[in-house]
């Protein structure tokens, strides 16, 4: 089949999937389902489409978008507050404001921390719940520890199950 007559025909589900994955990532609908025609232009020049029906070629598109969209998150730099600026004597801390000066703010955040560790995590649960609040992602922290990404998964909808017992006692 020719490369022009399959996308004719399958354009309005990959502008469908671009459409539905506009609000997980930076990039705009049209961004997407471009790079989605690369991605089956890049596997129709080496032969990939030949004999596959047209549904595998659209699940795998969107599981390319998925996986651009995953790997393409730009990650948060962290600065520290006492790092200067513009070569200037002035710091992060003197120019932004302290919205933290409230007391009652830190506390609240503290004791949820607190409550959290008393909600009976197990060794495993912990050492995900780390590494997800250091900001690993879910694939990140499972190569970390040496699981698959699918018990970080479970780790953390058991974690959320028993914070939500708690809640619900409380």
């Amino acid at each position: 089949m020719d490369f022009k007559i399959l996308l004719e025909r399958i354009s309005p589900a990959l502008k469908y999937i671009a459409r539905k994955h506009v609000l997980c990532g930076f990039y705009s609908q049209d961004d997407l389902y471009q790079e989605i025609c690369l991605y089956l232009w890049q596997n129709y020049k080496e032969g990939l489409p030949i004999g596959i029906n047209e549904s595998y070629v659209i699940k795998g598109c969107e599981f390319h978008i998925q996986n651009f969209l995953r790997k393409g998150r730009p990650k948060a730099v962290l600065f520290s507050l006492d790092s200067t600026i513009c070569g200037e004597n002035l710091t992060l801390g003197d120019i932004l404001e302290d919205k933290k000066s409230d007391f009652r703010i830190g506390s609240e955040n503290r004791v949820t921390i607190d409550e959290i560790m008393k909600i009976g995590l197990t060794e495993k649960e912990r050492s995900v719940l780390s590494y997800l609040l250091r900001g690993f992602t879910v694939r990140e922290a499972a190569k970390e520890l040496g699981i698959s990404h699918v018990m970080v998964l479970k780790h953390k909808k058991n974690m959320i199950k028993k914070w939500k017992r708690r809640v619900t006692k409380v």
